[in-house]
């Protein structure tokens, strides 16, 4: 930009700078919600009566695989379609900001509550693989959520499943290594797990989809106010 004086260069600058700070933003928001999401369900369970649900070996595993390689491919995110016709943010707002940390807070607490209620249902139903779902149900809820974070109001089909490549590998790397952690059985002993039966498996699968489907919809109402609003503004004659 400073070697071309060329306008055109200027509004790609621009739109690059754009690309840039979302990409952080959407990056903060998911760890930041990830961790908040395992904090909560190993703070709340021993208050719900529940016996400690994740083991250190668990939280190492999601925070080097599950939060580090989906995170780091955010990077790679491209701008999205609308990302010139914004105005420009204020020059003192932070990335905390426009929502972001009430997205970490409620997001994280559905995290936990969906795990904490997967566990209950897990002791409840005399199950010996409760911690093993729990550990699951927590990788596989981030995993909906780092798909479902890749806009702050466009939906995932929207954006196309493959518009992201490098996110689409690490999230299909993450969830092998994670089922071989479950059925691998010389992983078993490292990671305290144990095979989960088809029906089990198949409760993880739904229970972890809650976070991705509850995201999605509060981005649907944001595209549903941002339109209402819209069409009440008035028209410049």
């Amino acid at each position: 930009m400073l070697l071309d004086d060329n306008f055109a260069t200027i509004v790609s600058a621009v739109r690059a700078g754009r690309r840039i700070y979302d990409n952080i933003r959407k990056f903060i928001r998911y760890t930041m919600t990830s961790n908040s999401g395992e904090i909560l369900t190993i703070v709340l369970a021993p208050f719900l009566g529940l016996p400690i649900p994740l083991l250190p070996i668990h939280i190492l595993w999601i925070n080097l695989v599950t939060d580090g390689l989906p995170g780091l491919a955010l990077a790679s995110e491209p701008a999205e379609k609308n990302v010139m016709h914004r105005p420009p943010r204020p020059p003192d707002e932070g990335v905390f900001a426009r929502g972001n940390w009430q997205h970490m807070v409620w997001v994280g607490l559905l995290m936990a509550g969906v795990c904490l209620s997967i566990q209950a249902w897990a002791l409840y139903a005399g199950s010996e693989h409760w911690q093993t779902m729990v550990f699951t149900v927590l990788t596989l809820s981030q995993i909906g959520h780092v798909l479902a974070v890749r806009s702050e109001d466009q939906s995932l089909f929207s954006l196309g499943l493959f518009s992201n490549k490098p996110l689409l590998t690490a999230v299909v790397l993450t969830i092998v290594l994670q089922m071989a952690t479950i059925y691998v059985p010389q992983l078993n002993p490292i990671f305290r797990t144990t095979p989960l039966p088809p029906f089990e498996l198949a409760v993880c699968l739904v229970a972890s989809s809650i976070v991705f489907v509850a995201v999605e919809i509060h981005k649907w109402t944001i595209r549903r106010s941002n339109g209402r609003t819209a069409r009440l503004q008035p028209t410049a004659s």
